[in-house]
């Protein structure tokens, strides 16, 4: 293509708006598949049968409030103030099929309805559908091992009057800390556990792991593996969940007694630790660009840690807590230090991983454990991009009713994904689809498949979603409504 020969590409000067009467159309036009997805599962009579909070319907059910506010968020909304924007279009109304939806101060108030069993009623009500989804995937899915994973999150408040809400002395910030247990096969959060902001990580957390193996055995898997980092090692249940036939490999403190432990193995004990990334690069190497930040930590002399190799050994521990002992993997990291252009020497840092998993390799163990990792990603999904780890509300049951309610727009887009059909012909390019978009960004998500422009046309008793823009996952919306 020419370039213009008389200025820039991008040359618009001249804008007239006018105000369309006839043109019915919606800026989410993807909305249609989910609201097709939610009708199929049933999960609005679900919610209204099993969670009975309201005594009189005028006129909201309580799966309009809960559709309302996850729907708020599959729209791009980034507060519950973005309700009314929706509860003002005609149009959006018609598409999701209602007279009218709460706005957002009877949103807040229907969260403030909530005590702390009602939100597990709710997220019981959510997993019961998460399994269906699960059983329709059928074998490929629960042949796999469920990889559970669980972590903290601080959600911080610059609020002075939310109930329950403390002092987190690990990032000096006041708020909560929930408890967030997903399925690291699926990248969904299967149990999110608000608490105050002074508690540890773990607390609570056996019992929600154990609810999460029930869970994933309910759907049909066999094996199960429980991972987390060293605040999730809970030694007083390693015989319980060995005996139950569940496998587990968290981090372990790196205590003085253990860094002795591993200084005194043999040297030939150790073997050293490729990882995957090094076996990727064996080719012929790409250049790269200047290191810009290394540079200057050289030209400012600032004390830089090089890590120059990695090795792996075993050996048995039995915690004071356990009555049997355990695999215990311990990660040697040699580090140089630098300044400038000088070596000041080298130290040497140790990593513990523990496992009841006999068939794992120690490299295999050590990648289970830097793949639990890939939960802080979902953790940031959920408070960056659908912006469910927030605290808008003003207590601490209230907030872990919005937490729940919000984070289902991100399972909407995992069981999206998972209902995708295949066709024997095209299985491979149809597996890539969907992977790629279990692991995509929220915001990534919506901007491919649910803000896209949409008419809403009803013919007869059919309501017409005509899409009034190219995306190039228009196929795959297509695709999804055979899933039905």
């Amino acid at each position: 293509m020419k370039p213009l020969s008389d200025g820039p590409e991008l040359s618009t000067r001249s804008v007239r708006f006018e105000f369309s009467d006839r043109t019915r159309a919606i800026d989410a036009g993807g909305l249609g598949a989910i609201v097709e997805m939610v009708a199929d599962l049933g999960l609005a009579k679900r919610i209204d049968d099993g969670l009975p909070l309201l005594e009189r319907y005028r006129p909201y059910h309580e799966s309009d409030h809960v559709l309302n506010i996850a729907y708020n968020a599959m729209c791009g909304g980034r507060t519950l103030d973005d309700i009314e924007l929706r509860r003002n279009n005609r149009v959006f109304l018609e598409a999701v099929g209602a007279r009218m939806i709460p706005d957002p101060t009877t949103a807040g108030d229907f969260c403030r309805r909530f005590s702390a069993d009602d939100v597990w009623k709710l997220m019981h009500i959510i997993n019961d559908v998460r399994v269906d989804v699960w059983k329709r995937r059928g074998a490929e899915l629960t042949d796999q091992v469920a990889c559970i994973d669980a972590d903290g999150v601080v959600v911080g408040t610059l609020g002075e009057c939310k109930q329950g809400m403390d002092y987190n002395h690990h990032k000096k910030t006041w708020g909560y800390h929930p408890l967030v247990v997903s399925l690291g096969n699926t990248q969904e959060p299967l149990f999110l556990v608000n608490r105050s902001g002074n508690r540890p990580s773990s607390e609570g957390a056996a019992e929600v792991y154990d609810q999460a193996v029930e869970l994933c055995r309910r759907a049909g898997f066999e094996r199960f593996r429980l991972r987390g980092d060293t605040d999730f090692s809970l030694t007083k249940n390693f015989d319980r969940w060995t005996e139950q036939g569940v496998r587990f490999v968290f981090g372990y403190d790196a205590s003085q007694a253990m860094i002795s432990r591993a200084q005194g193995l043999p040297d030939e004990e150790f073997e050293e630790l490729c990882r995957k990334a090094k076996h990727a690069l064996e080719g012929k190497p790409r250049t790269k660009q200047p290191r810009v930040k290394q540079g200057i930590v050289v030209e400012r002399e600032y004390l830089d840690l090089v890590l120059e190799s990695e090795a792996l050994a075993e050996f048995e521990h039995k915690p004071a807590r356990a009555k049997q002992s355990y695999r215990m993997i311990v990660l040697e990291k040699t580090i140089l230090e630098e300044r400038g252009q000088q070596c000041l020497g080298n130290t040497t840092r140790y990593l513990f991983y523990v496992t009841n998993d006999r068939e794992l390799t120690k490299e295999q163990v050590v990648a289970e454990a830097n793949e639990r990792c890939n939960q802080e990603n979902l953790n940031a999904h959920l408070k960056s991009g659908v912006r469910a780890l927030r605290a808008p509300l003003n207590t601490l049951e209230a907030n872990w009713a919005y937490m729940v309610i919000t984070s289902l727009a991100w399972s909407f887009k995992a069981w999206f994904a998972l209902r995708l059909p295949s066709s024997p012909r095209w299985h491979d390019e149809h597996e890539a689809e969907r992977d790629s978009i279990l692991k995509m960004e929220f915001r990534t998500f919506l901007n491919r498949f649910m803000l896209i422009p949409a008419q809403i046309v009803r013919t007869g008793r059919r309501l017409v979603f005509r899409f009034l823009a190219w995306r190039p996952e228009l196929h795959i919306l297509a695709r999804s409504l055979g899933a039905s």
